[in-house]
């Protein structure tokens, strides 16, 4: 059986030694923090392995899983190069969405095989996380024969994969950061917008989820060209024109938010084809009328 160290164990570091534990798809060696306590703890939650503090402590094995923080990867990994463990037979992954397998450079210079997988999924109770774990997507990237035993190990505790292409790895995660992460926020502008209309915020809560579960629900369903309703897919010219009046009056930030996805929302609305183009040219002359005034 291959054997792995974990390097920073917070949240993603607890669910996938927990995971690689349950399943015995790999033996656990060290556990490293930057304290004795949150490593003893993590040790705990996974049921193996040693908690060490530093890097010299850390003992050869066949794979390194880099599960700190985003802005201390490659400081983990000059660390770990640092300790004189890393060769060829050594492979080295971590867990950033953001930041593709490139940021491990030094270990790869010393011959080992790098990549990076990333879990599309929230991390907040390691518990619930490795429970729900079966069935989700990770995206990957990196040198091949990396790939090749990652992918093995994550379908054996439950993962989907998908590669990821290593050179629009920025560009695919601001996708997740999208529809997760900005999603709360542009249903936080809804909420507010019904506030301005003398809804109180519960009640506008309670108005808004159907409609959004009802929505998402559609999406994916039909697809988001069939999904899409409104204005912009009857192309109702005089609707988005009030309304792109009336938020730049009231919020001139929401109403740039509003003309941005007014331009997805028109790609889709052709795509579907039930608008007139006529209208829809008019509606785009529109949303880059507004857009020039505003620079």
């Amino acid at each position: 059986m291959k054997t792995f160290s974990i390097i920073g164990c917070g949240a993603v570091g607890k669910t996938f030694g927990r995971l690689f534990y349950d399943s015995g798809a790999l033996e656990l060696r060290d556990i490293l923090t930057r304290s004795y306590d949150s490593a003893r703890a993590a040790a705990d939650f996974i049921g193996d392995g040693r908690p060490v503090t530093s890097f010299e402590e850390l003992q050869r094995a066949d794979l390194y899983l880099i599960a700190s923080s985003d802005d201390a990867i490659a400081a983990c990994v000059r660390g770990l190069c640092s300790s004189g463990i890393v060769d060829r037979q050594t492979t080295v992954w971590h867990m950033s969405g953001a930041l593709g397998s490139d940021v491990l450079g030094p270990a790869a210079a010393l011959g080992a095989q790098v990549a990076s997988v990333h879990p599309v999924k929230s991390f907040a109770d390691p518990a619930v996380c490795v429970a729900e774990f079966t069935g989700t997507w990770c995206g990957v990237e990196g040198d091949q024969p990396a790939l090749e035993l990652l992918n093995k190990l994550f379908h054996r505790i439950g993962a989907r994969t998908f590669t990821i292409d290593s050179r629009f790895k920025t560009i695919y995660h601001a996708g997740s950061v999208l529809v997760c992460n900005y999603l709360t926020s542009l249903l936080e502008a809804g909420v507010r917008a019904y506030q301005k209309g003398g809804l109180p915020r519960e009640t506008a809560l309670q108005v808004m989820e159907p409609l959004v579960r009802g929505t998402v629900d559609n999406i994916f369903r039909l697809g988001t060209a069939q999904a899409l309703t409104g204005p912009i897919a009857r192309g109702d010219v005089a609707v988005v024109a009030r309304q792109l009046e009336a938020l730049e009056n009231w919020d001139a930030e929401l109403a740039l938010v509003y003309r941005a996805l007014s331009g997805v929302a028109l790609e889709l609305s052709r795509e579907r084809g039930q608008a007139q183009t006529a209208r829809l040219s008019e509606i785009e002359e529109l949303l880059a009328s507004g857009s020039k005034g505003a620079q």
